[in-house]
């Protein structure tokens, strides 16, 4: 099953979004994230979240399509975001796109992608999409068809991770080690696709970049 969930972050250019909007079998919209699923004419199936950043004609207007609700209180150990993550496992989700869930708010960025590899563990696949950035989160290999010239970096999540090999690159690795306090895989650039990014233990962040801020 593919979810895609809404969080209220930055978007950017919503044509890219209309043009990626379909082949979903659940959308969930976090607290305002409504605004952006009616700005996009898109209906969710769930909103989540207590409620602090929807507009009232928003919130109002998703009540009246029969929308499902799952409402919290305010002051609550796990976030809006964390949530939805749940409640899209809940569900059944084999694949998960987040929209909005980076921005200049880089605490919540690194909360999102850390609450993220928590499903991946587990088996999900997860990714954050934008027009300008794809953040892949990888527990075995990913497969990517970037166009050649763009700017990819890899991170590793958590504890480290190794035997990574990266294929495709201007600096490629062979079954290495990267460990998550001191990153080495920043900037590289793509020369050659597809693209092959594999790790044998651990989670690796994968940034792609179609567009350099």
């Amino acid at each position: 099953m593919k979810v895609l969930i809404m969080t209220n972050g930055e978007y950017g250019n919503l044509e890219w979004y209309q043009e990626h909007k379909e082949g979903f079998d659940q959308v969930i919209c976090v607290d305002g994230g409504t605004g952006w699923a009616r700005k996009l004419s898109i209906l969710p199936n769930w909103v989540v979240g207590d409620m602090d950043s929807v507009n009232s004609d928003d919130l109002k207007f998703m009540e009246q399509q029969g929308v499902q609700f799952c409402r919290y209180p305010s002051q609550k150990d796990l976030t809006d975001t964390q949530l939805s993550l749940q409640l899209a496992e809940k569900l059944g989700a084999d694949e998960i796109t987040i929209w909005g869930g980076t921005g200049s708010r880089l605490d919540h960025t690194l909360h999102n992608i850390y609450s993220a590899a928590n499903l991946v563990k587990k088996g999900k696949t997860v990714r954050f999409d934008s027009p300008v950035l794809s953040i892949y989160l990888v527990k075995d290999a990913l497969k990517l068809s970037g166009e050649i010239g763009k700017t990819v970096s890899v991170l590793a999540i958590g504890d480290g991770a190794s035997g990574v090999t990266l294929e495709g690159f201007q600096y490629p690795l062979d079954n290495a080690e990267i460990d998550s306090m001191w990153q080495y895989g920043i900037s590289n650039v793509i020369v050659s696709s597809p693209q092959l990014i594999s790790v044998a233990s651990g989670i690796l962040a994968v940034f792609y970049y179609r567009k350099l801020p």
